[in-house]
């Protein structure tokens, strides 16, 4: 008889004297963990399908359970970890490809942690934002060296396609697909009451959702899911992707049980099939190849939309920023190693790229170095986790910030790390009908608006404990910042002081 080795890392505590064997909780959970046992007359429980989602405990009217780590351990080992171990023995029986949901986990340095905001005072004096105006509006694309007038004096507006945002916070790329119909509901409706924009990420765009073409970055990846005439003219940008912070250097994968009828008709694939995009554009592969799709963009937008180029953050993500901008794209979008996914291989999502803290500031000064970073903006995401981080990725050189896993949890999330399975208790990374009913889309996107307003509101406040009325001023404003806890290596390739001096 085979045995299975993978223990359950976690355990269902379910207090016996609260239970009332109404088994809501059976039906709340689609791992089916939790079943009534007619000849005990009792809720049990299947802790190997446990995820620790919490619809469960949310959900139970006598507060009768809760979600436990298992306390089972192998003996300690400093190299093999009980994780190491268990990771073995679930290839060693299934022989697949380990594959996770979210962002990395592991404790790398959050350099957004070891980085303090400087703030003003008596000589430099504070702005009360309650009483004087801050202006977080933001303007993306490239932007002109010379101001030129006409033979009135009047300035010409000789400025490319510029995006106009009213904080600098856009909701990040989410494929339908992905995620629910509700969930890109909820963001559309969101960026749309905010000034701001969402992304469709690489799986098209519902027909439901052209109306809000004027807050949509429409997505072009390897495979070119969805791409058409009218999803190109329905956004108010392109963002093309090169790479993904959570998976550099391979493609995506979505599942065919997540490619259900209207997923399959916006993506343009059969349905039922696997959505897998290839690693590279099999039409580029230099500068000049991307340049030759950024310009055929353009000519096909009539040069009315701001062309994107997104890239992972990697090792050498400066010198690909410096093509980038030389490519005719508007804007950079980088996107760090904490990002999120919604399934990548685990050993690629844990081991591969690097922190967006140090990618922003290396490609901000190469680009600076090289006289041309007003040829392109910058956008930076990969676990933008609040208002303070926003602060300092300015700070040190961005003109706004992707959020999404932040959008995700505001939504409802929990971060049981199960979306590539397709059956997320919260209706957002899932595509059953049963389950995507459980996200109402008019109440999450009031908590996202929320969400964002609250943080623009911190934004504010601290910009005024700077002395900085507008984000332009913050914008690469690295003497606002000071490094604590950090090798003169990494305050070098911050380009910022440590705290003191």
């Amino acid at each position: 008889m085979a045995i299975n080795m993978v223990e359950p890392l976690y355990e269902v505590s379910r207090n016996a004297t609260r239970c009332i064997n109404c088994r809501i909780c059976e039906k709340e959970c689609s791992n089916l963990v939790h079943s009534y046992d007619e000849n005990l007359k009792a809720m049990i429980s299947d802790e190997t399908k446990c995820v620790n989602c919490h619809r469960c405990v949310v959900m139970c009217p006598t507060h009768a359970l809760k979600i436990v780590k298992s306390d089972n351990c192998f003996r300690e080992n400093a190299n093999w970890t009980q994780d190491s171990i268990m990771t073995i023995y679930n290839q060693a029986q299934t022989g697949g490809v380990l594959l996770s949901s979210m962002g990395n986990p592991e404790p790398f340095p959050v350099y957004w942690d070891k980085i303090l905001i400087n703030a003003s005072q008596v000589t430099n004096p504070s702005i009360d934002p309650l009483r004087e105006p801050m202006e977080t509006k933001t303007f993306l694309g490239a932007k002109v060296p010379d101001i030129k007038r006409d033979e009135n004096g009047d300035i010409v507006n000789n400025l490319p396609p510029q995006i106009e945002l009213s904080t600098p916070i856009m909701f990040s790329a989410m494929s339908y697909g992905s995620i629910s119909y509700n969930a890109h509901s909820a963001l559309a409706q969101a960026a749309t009451k905010l000034g701001t924009l969402y992304n469709t990420g690489e799986g098209g765009l519902h027909k439901d959702f052209y109306k809000y073409g004027a807050n949509t970055i429409v997505q072009i990846a390897s495979g070119r899911f969805g791409v058409s005439k009218n999803f190109i003219e329905a956004g108010a940008a392109i963002e093309i992707k090169m790479g993904q912070g959570a998976k550099p250097g391979i493609g995506g994968h979505l599942p065919g049980t997540k490619v259900v009828e209207d997923v399959s008709k916006t993506r343009m694939i059969p349905e039922g099939s696997d959505a897998i995009s290839p690693a590279p554009h099999h039409d580029i592969y230099s500068i000049e190849d991307l340049r030759q799709l950024v310009y055929s963009l353009k000519e096909a937008s009539n040069y009315k939309k701001p062309v994107i180029v997104k890239i992972a953050a990697v090792h050498n993500v400066a010198v690909i920023a410096s093509g980038v901008a030389r490519s005719g794209a508007d804007i950079i979008a980088i996107d760090g190693f904490r990002g999120g996914t919604g399934a990548a291989p685990t050993r690629i999502r844990d081991n591969v790229g690097i922190p967006i803290e140090l990618a922003l500031a290396a490609v901000d000064k190469r680009l600076r170095d090289e006289g041309i970073r007003d040829k392109v903006s910058i956008i930076v995401g990969g676990s933008i986790r609040n208002s303070s981080d926003i602060i300092k990725a300015i700070a040190l050189g961005a003109d706004a910030c992707y959020i999404a896993t932040s959008a995700l949890i505001a939504m409802g999330c929990h971060m049981c790390r199960s979306c590539h399975l397709g059956r997320c208790n919260w209706g957002i990374a899932t595509q059953r009908p049963d389950l995507t009913k459980r996200l109402d889309a008019d109440e999450a996107s009031q908590k996202l608006v929320n969400l964002v307003e609250a943080w623009t509101h911190e934004i504010k406040e601290m910009m005024g404990g700077m002395g900085i009325n507008s984000i332009e001023a913050l914008r690469g404003n690295r003497l606002m910042l000071r490094g604590i806890g950090l090798t003169e290596k990494e305050l070098e390739i911050l380009g910022i002081m440590h705290a003191g001096e």
